[in-house]
């Protein structure tokens, strides 16, 4: 656990520095979902130098280091629903998203949803720390913010297939990229977050599994580099390159084999 931990803060480090780098080239050009993105490898950011503190200090737990890390994991999730929100009104409202689409209004959205789980959690933190309240409660509460985004990522990938369907005037490489954001999304979201959620429910059936709790905390340490692919489908100019590269490879492969 503690090898793995190192591994991806010492790979996710740098490369969330340097994703966060390029992508504020696109938000100049007036982009405005890249800002999302953004926060989300922010919070990431947060959550990569909590692991580090928590691997130096092994022998001691600080609660205010988990509380900052957990609220960390919950506002990656708050901006992931952004995420699927706005390519959703993309397609399925354009006119509305063309006059509503500003900097301003994202600048006001990002500073809600960094507000959102402090202003939430901290409370439940204050309890769990001089009241005693059972870290349980926390769970459980925790577990259920973990839940709602789910049907809203449902809901926008459902929305905006419709909308595709229906609509002629959108390039088919941009259709692609747009569901791939979504479903991207929805897979990062079920693979990293639903092994934690199971393990709260049968921990309420009495069945404790060691090996999925152990699998919970690796998937929620793997979520900032989980998070960088999202990246990729917000630079045109890397999926350029990346099917010139397998374009380059197959006609080698092709000159080769002739």
């Amino acid at each position: 656990m503690h090898v793995v931990t190192w591994v991806i803060i010492n790979i996710g480090l740098p490369l969330t520095l340097m994703a966060i780098y390029a992508l504020c080239f696109l938000v100049r050009k007036d982009h405005v979902a890249p800002i999302y993105v953004i926060n989300i490898l922010s919070s990431d950011l947060i959550q990569l130098c909590c692991m580090i503190i928590d691997e130096i200090n092994q022998d001691q737990t600080y609660d205010i280091v988990h509380y900052i890390y957990y609220s960390g994991i919950l506002t990656s999730v708050c901006f992931m629903v952004c995420v699927s929100l706005e390519r959703y009104l993309v397609i399925a409202h354009p006119l509305w998203y063309r006059f509503k689409r500003t900097i301003k209004i994202s600048v006001v959205v990002s500073v809600v949803a960094w507000l959102l789980p402090p202003v939430i959690f901290l409370p439940l933190f204050l309890f769990t720390v001089f009241l005693w309240v059972p870290f349980e409660v926390i769970g459980s509460i925790f577990v259920i913010f973990l839940i709602i985004p789910f049907p809203l990522f449902i809901f926008f990938l459902v929305g905006t297939l419709r909308a595709l369907s229906a609509s002629v005037s959108i390039p088919s490489e941009e259709k692609r990229r747009i569901v791939g954001v979504l479903v991207l999304v929805l897979l990062i979201y079920t693979l990293l977050f639903l092994p934690y959620i199971l393990l709260v429910i049968f921990t309420y059936m009495n069945i404790f599994d060691p090996t999925l709790d152990v699998l919970s905390q690796m998937f929620f340490k793997l979520s900032p580099l989980a998070d960088l692919i999202l990246y990729v489908f917000f630079r045109k100019e890397s999926i350029g390159k990346l099917y010139t590269a397998v374009n380059w490879c197959r006609v080698a492969n092709t000159d080769t084999n002739i």
